[in-house]
């Protein structure tokens, strides 16, 4: 199929984009997708709309404050945005700066670290922290809450609480898997009580995921790579959950991407997945064959981006369209602290 980034444009007025979180996290608008059929909801409703025997597969990654100040030896300002950690005291950066650091420059980060420029790698940087002290500790300590580009206001004591679900385990994340955050411990305790099995892994989302597509042709977008676990206990559950006939629900686009991405077909025709750490840079686009994921809990994404790309593949494009211009009428709230869809894959 021959996509270009144009087919997955749509309007939308500013004001609909979410500046703030909703005052309860399950108290967002739902809106549910199947087919062609549509139905508005709310999210504390999701109890109702899922089936006993259905495993539900949260992504627990940790969103870490990965936005710091500095300057560099010279004296230029500088901005450096964490892209993905690589050890104790090294990561992949984005750095915006008047003129590109070179290699072997030297950035002061909060006026408490030293890190060296090691090299530049496409449009990122490799950055060490020198000394003894830790990335992941520095970044605690005077890091800044990595609240999305759209969002147009600087981060509040609120939002370190808000940009992070309430079950967030692992650190590494850059960015909140977004449709996460509607979910409250109340609700999670209400799915379970209906006999909804959940199970996690961890997907560190990269600031890569707001990046544009730059390219008009679809087919020439290269995705940034990340890191995905998959533990032995989320497979046994997909497998169990499979062969029983209930049905797999990914929350967030990032649990899709990981789950298909360590998807293997046995020798009868089904599919497996395997077990363990991998590395994804999946596109998905429709035309996509899901082998998986059977329904999707996820945000209202940006026109013309991957994530919106990987929802029209799953729900349907004229579908998936269709809906997001239904909820532009209907005044839904848009983004990472918006509403969320509830999307039944297509059937083809």
């Amino acid at each position: 199929m021959s996509l270009t980034t144009d087919s997955f444009d749509y309007a939308l007025p500013a004001e609909l984009i979410a500046q703030q979180p909703a005052d309860e996290r399950s108290s967002s608008r739902l809106l549910c997708l199947s087919g062609d059929t549509l139905s508005d909801r709310v999210f504390s409703e999701l109890p109702q709309l899922v089936q006993q025997g259905d495993l539900m597969v949260f992504n627990n990654t940790r969103v870490i404050k990965a936005r710091l100040y500095g300057k560099k030896a010279t004296g230029g300002k500088v901005e450096v945005l964490i892209e993905r950690v690589l050890g104790e005291h090294e990561a992949l950066v984005q750095i915006r700066a008047s003129k590109p650091p070179s290699a072997g420059g030297v950035l002061v980060l909060e006026d408490c670290a030293n890190a060296q420029v090691l090299e530049r790698i496409g449009e990122l940087y490799r950055l060490r922290v020198e000394g003894d002290q830790k990335l992941l500790e520095v970044l605690d300590r005077h890091g800044r809450v990595p609240l999305p580009p759209y969002i147009a206001r600087r981060p509040d004591p609120g939002d370190e609480a808000r940009y992070q679900t309430v079950y967030a385990r692992e650190p590494g994340a850059v960015a909140a898997p977004t449709a996460g955050l509607h979910f409250d411990q109340h609700l999670l305790e209400r799915l379970q009580e209906a006999g909804v099995r959940i199970a996690w892994l961890t997907l560190h989302v990269g600031a890569g995921t707001f990046q544009p597509v730059r390219v008009q042709d679809v087919a020439r977008h290269r995705m940034h790579p990340e890191l995905y676990t998959i533990p032995e206990a989320t497979r046994d559950a997909v497998v169990e959950t499979r062969d029983r006939g209930g049905q797999i629900i990914a929350v967030g686009t990032t649990s899709v991407r990981a789950l298909e991405s360590a998807a293997r077909e046995t020798r009868g025709g089904s599919f497996d997945i395997a077990a363990g750490p991998g590395e994804t840079s999946l596109f998905i686009v429709p035309g996509y064959r899901f082998r998986i994921v059977d329904r999707l809990i996820t945000n209202f994404h940006l026109p013309r981006s991957t994530l919106l790309m990987l929802v029209c593949a799953f729900g349907g494009m004229e579908q998936v369209l269709g809906a997001y211009r239904h909820a532009v009428a209907r005044r839904y709230r848009f983004f990472s602290y918006g509403d969320a869809m509830l999307v039944d894959r297509i059937r083809r």
